[in-house]
């Protein structure tokens, strides 16, 4: 970073060593809870709701540059700029509602690997669940030995859902010029696509990602001078438009792999297990293997990076953080309880990425006002465009979300 900031190393060599925080971050947008809403988003619609994953891409990539500006320019991650300038009520609120979102997150992500490991080894899913929090533990400990063994873990692991996707492409038949069509075309025919929006919209841009980044970013580039502060802002965008660019594509693909294997004749398909069932006989047992292969990748990766956000938003609101562990433990306590009472597990993530969606503005709300300030940001304030668009954005998913309790 030094070499860098200096100039004594430039070109596509510069950006490496600022990589990583977006890339973490990257993995709430294409975790258990996208694959749920976005195969049931291509089976029951077609490419009709395309264009919700783009304005979700969109938004996601303008907030993640907010939320990483604000670490880099504050030294402060969100949670702790929330404690510090807000009345306790508002605080202790925005804190509930963050650990209710943790545990939605959680429920999408465990859900996701263990349904994964059930199918692959024909496990029971309390026996997948344990799998996957072994795992998701054994993978938090790499940041005991340095954040970059861990970013490289995450960073294969995504690595791992696009490159299945990529091959899921070439093996499901597309209709590119529909797709491109319905792609720029905003609609949406139903309650039910109202609903799915809704848990799109929660899906990818994720409460606890949008604290997460901050605070990955609050302490990792020390700079000496305005100057060097410009060049890691302009490096840190770089890297979110590109990490959150690739993560949007992969959920792109995610719905068109849905729409074109069963919005045919399988508009029915709702459930992870049936889109699974369903392709080994549509397109042979490879696509259905190479489709759990990513969702099992996508559950552990998006867990790891739930966890990490959780614990930081429990010490920036309330000061103190609790053993990794227990963390696990509470979190992870809801998940299980679905499963235990049997529950529909693809239903479950839905409706967790719309409770998702709900604890959005929270953090929405509170980085526009910090980053429009300008005794947190000084001559970093964003400008009136970027306040503008934030600010569509923010009522765009909040009137959603009306939408939603309307026709609930």
């Amino acid at each position: 970073m030094r070499a860098v900031l200096s100039g004594k190393r430039r070109g596509f060599a510069a950006l490496t060593p600022f990589a990583g925080p977006a890339i973490v971050v990257s993995v709430a947008y294409m975790d258990p809870g996208n694959f749920a809403t976005n195969i049931q988003a291509g089976a029951r619609y077609g490419y009709g709701l395309l264009w919700v994953v783009l304005v979700a891409n969109a938004i996601a990539m303008l907030f993640q540059a907010m939320s990483a500006k604000l670490g880099i320019v504050t030294g402060r991650n969100l949670a702790q700029l929330c404690r510090e300038s807000f009345p306790a009520p508002l605080v202790w609120t925005m804190w509930i509602v963050s650990e209710i979102a943790a545990m939605a997150t959680d429920l999408a992500e465990f859900l996701g690997g263990a349904i994964g490991l059930s199918l692959v080894f024909h496990l029971p899913m309390l026996i997948g669940m344990a799998i996957t929090a072994a795992v998701t533990y054994a993978l938090l400990l790499l940041e005991r030995r340095g954040f970059r063994r861990l970013e490289l873990t995450i960073g294969a692991l995504v690595g791992i859902v696009g490159l299945a996707y990529l091959a899921e492409l070439f093996i499901v038949p597309i209709g590119w010029a529909d797709a491109g069509r319905q792609l720029l075309l905003p609609r949406l025919p139903d309650a039910q696509a109202c609903v799915l929006a809704v848990g799109i919209i929660g899906a990818t841009v994720m409460p606890h990602a949008l604290f997460l980044h901050s605070g990955l970013t609050q302490a990792r580039f020390p700079t000496r001078s305005e100057n060097e502060r410009r060049k890691v802002l302009r490096f840190s965008n770089i890297e979110v438009v590109v990490a959150l660019t690739i993560a949007g594509v992969i959920n792109l693909a995610m719905v068109m792999m849905a729409a074109g294997a069963f919005h045919a004749g399988h508009r029915d398909v709702a459930e992870i297990q049936t889109a699974y069932l369903t392709l080994t006989p549509l397109l042979g047992h490879a696509a259905a293997v190479i489709f759990l292969v990513s969702l099992i990748a996508s559950g552990i990766s998006s867990s790891v990076v739930g966890t990490m956000a959780g614990q930081l938003v429990m010490q920036g609101f309330v000061g103190f953080a609790i053993p990794l562990w227990l963390r696990r433990v509470i979190t992870m306590l809801p998940s299980f309880a679905v499963i235990y009472l049997g529950v529909d597990a693809t239903r479950a993530l839905v409706l967790s990425q719309a409770v998702l969606s709900i604890a959005l503005p929270f953090p929405m709300l509170a980085l526009i006002w910090f980053i429009a300030r300008r005794k947190s940001m000084g001559v970093y304030r964003s400008g009136a465009p970027t306040l503008l668009a934030a600010a569509v954005a923010a009522c765009f998913v909040i009137a959603l979300n009306l939408l939603l309790l309307t026709q609930a």
